[in-house]
């Protein structure tokens, strides 16, 4: 994980969480937001989610990949989760 990476992916679950509602007003509920849009991207940037259109990979192959990469994404995923939150304290 970069410190680098997680601040960028925070900054954009912030982004998110603006679209969402619509408003740049610091509110509980855009935090919500914010830091919920920052530990997905987050998760999804370190490979702890996965997205498939249309593609079969089974149980074992993506639950090996998903365990193999948790060290590395549980922390990104939090790490932008919280600049996320902590950015949308500020208008």
């Amino acid at each position: 994980m970069s410190i680098e990476k997680a601040v960028a992916i925070g900054l954009a679950g912030n982004e998110v969480s603006i679209k969402i509602a619509g408003t740049s007003e610091v509110s509980a509920g855009r935090t919500a937001v914010a830091v919920g849009a920052g530990a997905t991207m987050g998760a999804v940037a370190g490979g702890t989610l996965a997205v498939t259109s249309g593609v079969a990979i089974s149980n074992v192959t993506a639950a090996a990949a998903v365990a193999a990469a948790a060290p590395i994404a549980a922390p990104l995923a939090v790490a932008a989760g919280l600049v996320a939150g902590i950015a949308s304290l500020f208008e």
